[in-house]
């Protein structure tokens, strides 16, 4: 199995041997190392390609390391540069320091302290790129909880989607609008070897077609009118690790081009800029529609479906999982109750039966909203069917799905929860009353997630 690489380093010094030396010990803790002799092949277009960091002597042929550090600054902000010196001072550490400089070394350096400065470094570059793009999103913070559900439909989503993440191949999910496509990539990126790295979520739909090759790939102050600044694209975000390309159908032609080069060659250009950029990202792709079917239509190119279409995910809709809504109604209801500052912890069996007779047209991003709205409304502590929408209710009563199975289970929660409220909490007491073992008491609570108070 080939060694996975950590990151692309480029070491620059006029000594051969310690050019040598370095590349090999860099080569063996993972990464993969280009070297360069003087300030001119430093700068050269190919050893700066795809370049994660620059490990640089002081004293080069040519400008030295502080007139390299600079002008790396000017070419890329946020690469980091480790200087390396024979003969360091304090004022030509400070000056290196003040200058950009990721950190500043002494020769002979410690093979330990090297690396363990070159990913303290490493580090901090992704988490700022990832920070710049949450801050200019609004992106909520990483939940690391898996996607709740224990029906046997999600069950296989999940394990479809553990089997998945432990590679890098490409994967669409498809499903109806709030399904949860979007918290399944998440489950995919944290269990992947890229989990330390960003996962980076995109509404293709909310981009506009003028703004696509700016968002997606970045651009250079100045670029454009309004480029008033440097922009890092959601691909170089994504480096080394996810990104989520939502409403890929959404693509406009020229979108759709463009993506599929980048995912061919690895390499992309900013906006006003003719250098290349390299990157190493792992696409995960969502669709609300038959990608298959905008193929057909010439809506969707078909050489891009087969890039993302390797391994395919269908997410079913809630109502066709509707043992999960108990599930995820309690998740809901303790994080609602907490960000709202209510009481309302737990469902009433007439809020449970209309929530899950309910054919839910908008799936669990409905289901969420309902609930915030009835936790909202409710005076007490339990959720009730009078604090839930009137045509929800209405709809629940009147439609055919409210089958006996669903019945049943209605009735099996409001039985356990009033057995564990006339006992205190005490499961073993509860069980004695509902005539069963201590063993299915917990099977029970568990099957419709209610918690002892």
């Amino acid at each position: 199995m080939n060694q996975t690489v950590l990151a692309n380093v480029l070491l620059v010094d006029d000594e051969a041997y310690v050019r040598d030396s370095l590349a090999t010990l860099l080569g063996r803790r993972g990464y993969e190392v280009r070297t360069a002799a003087s300030y001119d092949e430093a700068l050269a277009t190919k050893s700066l390609d795809g370049v994660d960091a620059v490990v640089t002597d002081l004293k080069i042929p040519g400008r030295d390391g502080t007139a390299l550090l600079h002008r790396l600054r000017e070419i890329e902000p946020d690469l980091p540069v480790i200087v390396l010196t024979g003969h360091g001072t304090v004022p030509s550490a400070v000056e290196c320091l003040k200058s950009g400089a990721a950190d500043y070394l002494l020769k002979p350096v410690e093979p330990d302290e090297l690396v363990m400065v070159l990913e303290r470094a490493l580090g901090r570059r992704g988490l700022e790129r990832e920070l710049e793009f949450l801050r200019a999103d609004g992106v909520p913070p990483r939940d690391d909880g898996a996607p709740l559900g224990e029906s046997e439909s999600w069950r296989q989503v999940l394990t479809m989607a553990e089997m998945v993440a432990a590679t890098d191949t490409a994967v669409l999910l498809l499903g109806e609008s709030g399904t949860g496509k979007e918290e399944v990539a998440k489950y995919i990126h944290r269990r992947s070897r890229r989990a330390s790295a960003a996962f980076v979520p995109v509404n293709c739909a909310a981009i506009p077609t003028e703004l696509f090759e700016s968002e997606f790939f970045g651009h250079k102050r100045g670029s454009f009118t309004g480029a008033l600044e440097d922009r890092v694209g959601r691909f170089k975000v994504a480096h080394r690790g996810t990104l989520f390309l939502d409403e890929i159908n959404s693509l406009p032609a020229v979108a759709q081009a463009k993506v599929l080069r980048v995912l061919q060659d690895g390499r992309f250009e900013r906006v006003g800029d003719s250098r290349p950029t390299s990157v190493d990202v792992r696409l995960i792709s969502a669709s609300n529609s038959d990608l298959s079917s905008e193929v057909e239509a010439g809506r969707f190119r078909a050489d891009l479906f087969y890039r993302v279409n390797v391994m395919t995910i269908h997410l079913p809709p809630l109502r066709e999982r509707r043992e999960d809504v108990p599930v995820l109604a309690d998740a809901f209801l303790r994080e609602l109750s907490a960000q709202l500052g209510k009481p309302v912890r737990s469902l009433a069996a007439d809020a449970l039966a209309a929530l899950q007779a309910y054919s839910w047209p908008g799936n669990v991003r409905e289901l969420k909203n309902v609930l915030e709205r009835g936790v909202v409304l409710e005076p007490g502590d339990r959720l009730r069917a009078s604090s839930l929408p009137a045509d929800l209710v209405r709809s629940a009563d009147e439609g055919p799905d409210m089958n006996l199975r669903q019945s049943l289970l209605a009735e099996e929660r409001r039985l356990l929860e009033s057995a564990l409220e006339r006992a205190g909490g005490v499961r073993r007491r509860a069980a004695e009353m509902l005539g069963i073992d201590e063993r299915n008491m917990s099977y029970f609570l568990k099957k419709h997630g209610i918690g002892s108070k």
